[in-house]
């Protein structure tokens, strides 16, 4: 049984339409109801209308990606009860429409962060960058976060000052716009919300947001076991606290700590690969052998880290994960299953005629195409050496 090969759709005003998703080779669509307001429920009719474009397409909608967890559930906070049975119940609407694996995070406030959207690559693509040096220019000269210099290399605080000296006000506007938007579709969060959020974080800590965690997913565990949901939690992206907000999904110790601290088959794991290979710290073959029985989807891409932990989103076979070894274990899991496991190519470089089209960072069409050929055929070849007739 070979893995089911998806792909991320942001939804009608996606610039890449679900008939190039099929040119592309993947049979199933990755989409969310991104307008939807964070912590409203899920309307059923909705969920159907989307479900019903995509299998009109001949496609079949296999993961849920997102349904983002509002920050009161996150802080507990507020009406934090209220927000938590709107997501049971919008669980319970997806799946009344058989949609039945879905994704999120916890990560504050922020969703992934990086501080360059287009790096220019030696073959002329662009690809996604994650400097420290930027992020302490945004953290310590736009949003002046107080005591921040602590958090940074002091080569890094000289760097950063340099640079904020040369930058015009256009960059750093610039920069503090990369930084602030989340997922496309949903918006930006502004300085004034970023920096009252630190706070309440600061009170929380990495304890306390754990605990946190654990509080949403026992209160939706029964709901998903009624309804026959498998929850993906996507680790943190990237893998390490960012502008003194706690991150508790970002290595081994995190992920085993999630499926053991609620132990329920219904509680699993996004595993993706270059959210964890960003991390020095980490090494996903391993990871992925340690928590594969709770991976239900899996995001597969590569990044080349440099000495200071700058990072760039590099080709799929070709960066510091071992992609060999990765789709080697996750082929592996999936025999065991009784269903495949989806995995999407997740990014791509904005390359070839993509270059001229504005598209949503990171998901340009060309670049994802080549990277779910070439993990296509990588699965081929070990599934032909593994499991040969």
């Amino acid at each position: 049984m070979s893995l089911l090969q998806s792909w991320r759709w942001y939804g009608p005003q996606d610039p890449v339409s679900l008939q190039d998703i099929k040119q592309a080779g993947a049979t199933g669509v990755v989409s969310a109801l991104h307008h939807v307001p964070h912590g409203a429920v899920w309307p059923l009719e909705e969920i159907q209308d989307r479900k019903r474009i995509i299998e009109e397409s001949g496609l079949q909608w296999v993961v849920v990606e997102s349904v983002p967890v509002h920050e009161a559930i996150k802080t507990r906070t507020g009406n934090y009860e209220m927000y938590l049975e709107n997501y049971r119940q919008s669980l319970r609407n997806l799946a009344a429409c058989g949609l039945t694996t879905v994704c999120y995070n916890f990560m504050p406030v922020l969703d992934w962060t990086r501080t360059n959207l287009a790096l220019e690559l030696q073959n002329g693509a662009k690809a996604l960058y994650f400097d420290w040096a930027d992020l302490a220019v945004f953290d310590l000269y736009i949003l002046k976060r107080e005591g921040a210099e602590k958090d940074y290399a002091e080569s890094i605080v000289q760097l950063a000052e340099e640079r904020s000296k040369t930058y015009s006000q256009e960059q750093h506007d610039h920069l503090s716009e990369i930084i602030r938007m989340g997922v496309p579709m949903e918006g930006f969060i502004t300085l004034e919300q970023l920096t009252q959020s630190i706070e309440i974080y600061k009170n929380i800590g990495h304890a306390g947001l754990r605990e946190n965690l654990a509080t949403f997913l026992e209160s939706i565990m029964d709901v998903c076991e009624e309804a026959g949901i498998k929850m993906t939690i996507h680790p943190d992206d990237p893998p390490f606290p960012i502008l003194g907000l706690p991150r508790i999904a970002s290595n081994r110790e995190d992920l085993e700590f999630i499926i053991q601290r609620v132990d329920r088959e219904a509680n699993g794991i996004c595993f993706c690969t270059g959210s964890l290979g960003a991390g020095a710290h980490n090494n996903p073959v391993e990871i992925l052998k340690a928590v594969g029985h709770r991976v239900y989807f899996a995001h597969l891409r590569n990044v080349l880290k440099d000495e200071n932990g700058n990072f760039y989103e590099s080709d799929h076979l070709a960066g510091d994960v071992d992609m060999y070894g990765v789709m080697k274990e996750l082929v592996a899991i999936n025999q065991k299953r009784e269903q495949p496991i989806p995995f999407r190519p997740d990014h791509g470089h904005q390359m070839l005629d993509d270059l001229h089209k504005v598209t949503n960072p990171g998901y340009s069409a060309i670049g994802r195409l080549r990277g779910l050929a070439e993990l296509r055929g990588l699965e081929l070849g070990i599934s032909r050496s593994l499991f040969a007739d």
